[in-house]
């Protein structure tokens, strides 16, 4: 089969396309032929650097096949596996954080990391929303309840458009922030208010804020924080290290600020597909590329400009 190999940390170019073997699978292994595979930042920024690399992948072995997004169809399952059949269509996030495998034509993925794919929805929608939206769904469902005012940064990204969403289904007075060309995007996927902020200072203009999800870290964190009602709470996602004014400001009033890494979870991409079969959560792809373009994607996530994902097709 094909797969892009990474045998060092680095740029796009290192991003080799090779023939090895198919995965073989343990018990509780399903081995899906993949149609889509979702390109994230998370993807981008351990590509160049060892030592995050090492950290997500959790190993120091090379080469290594990162990537953890997929859409396709069950080839093989293993003898424990009760919930899959060959010819299932199935989508899910493959052992994050962890070697997920994704940029290949097979992979082997635990069953309890997948779910199967709602009717009607296609292998690019499905792929979407796996990291992003997991991410979204597992720092919003035990942190936001019916009538919170939340903030979500970067509102036009991946982890964002869901975020607006998810929050907005769970009855969410939803503020939002990106750039004034996604204003109508931002709104369209249900936010209740944009602030643009390359024109306004979202500090200066809110108050009383429940939580706040926020995708960029450093100084957007440490003006959030300022935001927030006594008690509240945000969920940073770049980074676990705060700076030293964000872990004083939640000391003297309370705030519960917390860094999340997401996990792998059957579960939740079980609630993502009841989501989807509903109608109330709908991925938006705004670019896609063919698998010998794959570098071409992650040179657009590096761009900062995605609306929505960006999903490779095999």
């Amino acid at each position: 089969m094909k797969a892009y190999l990474l045998n060092q940390a680095g740029g796009v170019e290192n991003l080799v396309l090779s023939e090895i073997d198919k995965p073989e699978i343990n018990a509780g292994e399903v081995l899906v032929e993949t149609k889509a595979i979702s390109i994230n930042p998370v993807d981008v920024k351990v590509r160049p650097h060892d030592e995050v690399l090492n950290m997500i992948m959790q190993t120091e072995e090379r080469p290594v096949i990162i990537g953890w997004d997929i859409a396709g169809v069950v080839a093989e399952t293993g003898a424990d596996v009760t919930d899959f059949k060959v010819g299932d269509k199935v989508f899910g996030m493959v052992n994050f954080p962890g070697h997920g495998k994704a940029y290949a034509e097979y992979v082997a993925s635990p069953a309890a990391h997948l779910t199967k794919m709602p009717e009607g929805v296609s292998f690019e929608d499905a792929a979407a929303t796996t990291l992003a939206a997991l991410t979204a769904l597992q720092v919003l469902e035990t942190r936001v309840k019916e009538g919170d005012k939340v903030l979500i940064h970067a509102g036009s990204g991946g982890v964002g458009h869901f975020a607006i969403q998810i929050a907005k289904h769970m009855g969410a007075h939803v503020i939002t922030t990106s750039s004034a060309k996604n204003k109508a995007f931002c709104m369209e996927m249900g936010a209740d208010e944009h602030i643009d902020y390359r024109e306004v200072q979202f500090e200066d203009v809110l108050t009383d804020i429940d939580f706040v999800l926020d995708g960029m870290g450093g100084e957007t964190l440490a003006k959030s924080v300022k935001v927030l009602k006594d008690g509240g709470g945000a969920v940073s996602l770049p980074a676990p290290n705060f700076p030293e004014e964000v872990i004083k400001e939640a000391e003297a009033r309370n705030l519960n600020v917390e860094f999340i890494l997401v996990q792998s979870n059957g579960e939740d991409m079980n609630t993502l597909k009841a989501m989807l079969e509903a109608g109330t959560l709908k991925p938006h792809v705004s670019a896609t590329f063919p698998f010998d373009r794959l570098q071409d994607a992650h040179r657009q996530l590096e761009s900062g400009r995605t609306v929505g994902k960006a999903v490779v097709t095999v």
